[in-house]
């Protein structure tokens, strides 16, 4: 795979997070701790650990799942080719792989070279509002220690050179070249990549033998990473053992028995299925990327869906029993009582399919939201926009701003979806501007009113942040200018 390099956009509008594409600034004191070998081993192979999301993420399943049927064979390792990155057509990996086996991809980034080193990391984890985090791991007594961010550039230096690993999570939406991996991923839905979380671990580090509850490739970037897994199911063996260990601070297992050992290099690539026991040791100091599913919990599904049924539903909808009949036993609640209430659900759900999907869009743009995009205050109006378009000006989208579309069930027309909110407009128009990162003349005149409507209010909304291009002086005079 070949990765693109997006030249660095300024972000203008507020986020929670402060998310910004520009990389974070270099410490020195945290460069010094993190010690970092060449990445000059070539063969070798290590593949990062999504490792220790917030717990709720990798809690396992409530009873292990059940083994496989034994499918026509097909390799765990492959080899990638220029025409072929995953070692195979992207329709072949869905069919196979996604959802069901895990692959190893070796030299899916040939000659792969990371945009970010752990010192950035390291200065990027000392940002307010960056999530990050730092476990160790006590060998003597196999405990485990988590620390969560910020953290302070002082507490780098102390760290060992060994048995420690540092996460830091959505750092695609604070660096314009991490963010361009997911263009390699365009086989997959854009509304269910969740995020990129980069991994710097020590010699020794680790997260501990885990499971993740979503798909997740494993890239490694930097130095090399043993990688060991437990592919029971997908091998026809009965499940293992899901259950975790109660004196860890993280959610390990209390049973891991790997069935295959590799070690990834730089370029290599791990895929994991949900719920599919792995673990991950660095090899040297080295750097792994985890390019994450969403992948939203029944539960959280049913909440927020009731939550939209709830606000308008009619309470004139009531239980009712015309057909009642003289009971066996007063005191029991019959069969005919149960199917009556089934039908009062019944009749409050959501039959309305753009009513359903609207709700949809909205949720899933903002499951899991790096932060709340906010407008800077300092908006153009529309015409000053278009002014700073027509001299070369460019409209960059917030790098927290998650953008979906659908088809509606009736019509021509499309509904956009932008961090929870919903904009009708036609099918071109909602494609174009879910694809597209950056609007300039020709993209904005390509759009139809409505769809320039929409880009408009998203801009004024803050999902959008208008460059003049050029020195940066001048590009803040010339907004001035076109503010009038």
């Amino acid at each position: 795979m070949t990765t693109k390099r997006p030249t660095k956009t300024t972000t203008r509008g507020k986020t929670a997070s402060a998310a910004r594409p520009a990389k974070a600034a270099r410490s020195t004191k945290a460069a010094k701790a993190t010690k970092p070998a060449k990445a000059t081993k070539s063969t070798r192979a290590t593949t990062a650990t999504r490792a220790a999301r917030p717990a709720s993420s990798t809690r396992a399943a409530a009873s292990p799942r059940k083994a496989a049927p034994r499918a026509r064979s097909l390799p765990f390792e492959v080899d990638a080719s220029r025409n072929q990155p995953l070692g195979m057509s992207p329709a072949a990996f869905l069919r196979d792989y996604w959802h069901k086996r895990p692959l190893l991809i070796r030299n899916a980034f040939p000659g792969y070279q990371t945009p970010v080193m752990p010192e950035d990391l390291a200065g990027l984890a000392c940002e307010e509002g960056v999530l990050a985090r730092l476990i160790s791991h006590d060998r003597g007594s196999d405990s485990w220690d988590v620390r969560h961010g910020p953290f302070q550039e002082e507490d780098f230096p102390d760290m060992p050179d060994h048995d420690w690993t540092l996460l830091v999570q959505d750092v695609d939406k604070w660096d314009a070249d991490v963010a361009a991996l997911l263009e390699q991923f365009r086989f997959l839905p854009r509304w269910r990549i969740d995020d990129v979380m980069i991994s710097f671990a020590a010699t020794g580090g680790s997260v501990g033998a885990h499971v993740d509850h979503y798909d997740v490739f494993l890239l490694q970037a930097y130095g090399h990473r043993r990688w060991q897994i437990d592919a029971s199911v997908a091998m026809g063996r009965p499940a293992p053992d899901l259950s975790f260990r109660e004196d860890a601070a993280i959610k390990l297992l209390r049973e891991f028995n790997p069935s295959h050992d590799w070690v990834l290099a730089p370029g290599d690539m791990l895929y994991l299925p949900p719920l599919v026991p792995h673990h991950g040791v660095a090899e040297d100091p080295c750097l792994t990327f985890s390019v994450g599913m969403r992948a939203p919990a029944a539960s959280e599904l049913i909440g927020d869906w009731l939550d939209e049924v709830l606000i308008d539903a009619d309470e004139a909808i009531r239980y009712h029993d015309e057909d009642l009949a003289l009971p066996a036993d007063p005191n029991e609640i019959d069969v005919a009582a149960m199917n009556r209430v089934v039908e009062a659900l019944n009749a409050i759900r959501m039959n309305d399919p753009d009513r359903l999907g609207d709700w949809f869009g909205r949720f899933i743009t903002t499951y899991r939201a790096a932060g709340d995009v906010m407008p800077s205050g300092q908006e153009l109006p529309r015409e000053g926009v278009e002014e700073v378009l027509a001299q070369g000006g460019l409209l960059h989208r917030h790098p927290a701003s998650r953008l979906a579309w659908r088809r509606r069930h009736a019509g021509r027309n499309a509904s956009l979806y932008c961090s929870g909110r919903a904009l009708e407009l036609p099918q071109a128009d909602a494609r174009r501007l879910a694809d597209a990162t950056v609007l300039d003349l020709a993209a904005w005149q390509a759009l139809s009113a409505a769809g320039r409507d929409a880009a408009f209010a998203l801009y004024e909304a803050g999902h959008y942040a208008l460059d003049a291009g050029g020195d940066s002086d001048e590009a803040d005079d010339d907004v001035e200018n076109a503010s009038g």
